[in-house]
């Protein structure tokens, strides 16, 4: 057999349930490895510690992996030497100036938040020290500046082509079995699946819904009021703000200085992701310039056919570079801070990166066939669930609800990320495989499946009270942390109910039209009835 039949289950169950009870991620994503490593070996625990430790370092050996690692951790130092300029406090005086109402200045921290789209730690902390004294002079409570600062920290940086957050999404993807049965890149992939991303989207229909119809309800609609009454957090029910974020004081900064390294990697990336594929085509043979790769194919097969892990390595190592030389030349740091700003901000990524890189080893185990050194388990499930005539229908829904209750429970997306999809990927395209769909089908069910994995992990992320962003936009936004859940909470999970009506219906049919005028259609519902049963009282 290729693979060890049920056996092969434990990795991911232990990992879930380790993740549930320690609320750390790392430890079981460590365990669920070393669990699957010792079933490999016969049981025997010495074996399998080698073979883990084989295992961790060819996951940083695959050239894909260890580009999308240096990415994210140059993406880090980039963060770093952002936050010590004072640019954003910059470009929040600039802003202040322009900014009279409540409406205006939500609208202008929703703003900011999409502009942030690199870092959901860095948009959380930079955003709320911006727009905290705009919202305060403007009678918005703290609890509504917190749900926007959160609001657009996951949500966004999953539907951004440049962010930690996708790349390392496209990584799993591209490592999960079955994958290559669609026929497509990893980046063709994340694009063309966009319009899957339920709860990303509606999550950010929903600010500008608070924003510009005030359809507030709940506890959120209670801290309004209050706000309104001069009151901006309610510290005798919540207790004391979580902290308040320091303001920077050096003036050199100019609004353009925060906005320079996200344009420059904006636009290096896009150059790039062509660029890598011409440079690729050049063969020697039939294609020996770069002249003649450009004009041997269209520039849409180019941005298709690229390796976005090198393009995006590229374009992080460019726009480091050409940042790191423009704050020294405008003397926002010096060589000494800008040394400690990248070594601080890629210290900040390390978490992640460890979480990165056991992902793809607990993946590499999970998906790889007994004959390569793993469990074979999207073989046996692949097995299970053809013979067992399961609806691959359901599989969104159901994917969506899982996800989301392990993400919550963890307070970690991209932990739900690297467990989830290696599981839900083999699962979906063995089951339109075996009912015989066709490639449009076939794309169309994986794309669906593993959207709602995405959404319901980016949901748990949004909503849990352990999740890093959670608590750092209430930190960002100085607002008791308990508040921010409890306000934040009714909105999310709203969305959370739009996206799974989405995914019933969108997996039926198995359509992204037909999810959306379901999701749509619950979500008006809601806007239009909740705030009239859900008024909270002051």
């Amino acid at each position: 057999m290729d693979h060890y039949g049920l056996w092969g289950i434990i990795p991911p169950l232990l990992t879930i349930i380790l993740a549930f009870v320690t609320k750390d991620v790392i430890v079981s994503l460590f365990l669920g490895i070393f669990s699957g490593a010792l079933i490999i070996a016969g049981g025997n625990p010495g074996s399998a510690l080698m073979n883990l430790s084989d295992l961790l370092a060819g996951s940083l050996a695959d050239g894909w992996n260890i580009r999308i690692f240096l990415f994210c951790a140059l993406l880090g130092g980039l963060v770093g030497m952002l936050s010590k300029t004072g640019a954003t406090r910059s470009f929040g005086r600039w802003a202040s100036a322009k900014l009279k109402t409540g409406t205006s200045s939500q609208f202008m921290t929703f703003v900011f938040g999409i502009i942030i789209f690199i870092d959901d730690y860095f948009n959380s902390m930079s955003v709320g020290t911006v727009m905290r004294p705009i919202s305060d002079k403007t009678g918005v409570s703290r609890a509504k500046l917190a749900y926007i600062l959160d609001s657009t920290a996951a949500p966004v940086c999953i539907l951004a082509p440049i962010s930690s957050w996708v790349v390392t999404v496209m990584s799993i993807v591209r490592d999960a079995q079955g994958f290559e049965a669609l026929g497509m890149t990893e980046f063709e992939f994340f694009i063309r699946s966009i319009p899957y991303n339920l709860y990303a989207l509606l999550a950010l229909l929903m600010v500008l819904s608070v924003i510009f119809l005030k359809r507030d309800f709940g506890p959120m609609l209670q801290s309004e009021t209050l706000a309104k009454q001069g009151v901006l957090y309610n510290e005798e029910k919540y207790g004391p703000a979580s902290g308040s974020v320091e303001e920077e004081n050096d003036t050199r900064a100019k609004p353009f200085d925060m906005l320079f390294p996200i344009i420059v990697l904006i636009a290096s990336a896009v150059a790039f992701f062509p660029i890598v594929t011409w440079i690729g085509a050049i063969d020697g043979e039939t294609v020996t310039s770069f002249s003649q790769a450009v004009s041997s194919m269209s520039l849409g097969a180019a941005f298709n056919d690229t390796d976005s892990s090198v393009a995006l390595m590229y374009a992080v190592i460019f726009t480091v570079t050409a940042t790191y030389v423009y704050y020294l030349v405008r003397r926002l740091l010096t060589l000494k801070e800008s040394g400690e700003a990248l070594r601080d901000g890629i210290k900040s990524m390390i978490p992640a990166l460890i979480i990165l890189t056991m992902a793809w080893s607990i993946g590499s185990i999970i998906k790889s066939p007994r004959a390569d050194g793993g469990l074979g388990l999207g073989l046996y499930l692949s097995e299970v669930v053809k013979n067992g005539g399961f609806p691959v229908q359901l599989l969104p829904c159901i994917l969506f609800i899982l996800s989301a209750v392990i993400a919550f429970a963890t307070g970690t997306s991209w932990g739900t990320f690297g467990i989830m999809i290696p599981i839900a990927m083999p699962i979906v395209t063995g089951l339109a495989q075996s009912n015989g769909f066709a490639t449009g089908a076939l794309v169309n069910a994986s794309m669906i499946s593993i959207a709602a994995v995405i959404g319901g992990a980016v949901f748990g992320d949004h909503a849990s009270p352990i999740s890093d962003t959670t608590i750092l936009s209430s930190t960002g936004a100085s607002c008791p942390h308990l508040e921010h859940v409890a306000t934040q909470m009714p909105y999310a999970i709203f969305v959370a109910v739009c996206s799974f009506i989405g995914f019933v219906i969108g997996g039926l049919l198995l359509n992204a039209f037909a999810a959306w005028i379901a999701a749509l259609a619950v979500f008006a519902l809601g806007l239009a009835v909740l705030p009239k049963l859900c008024k909270g009282r002051a």
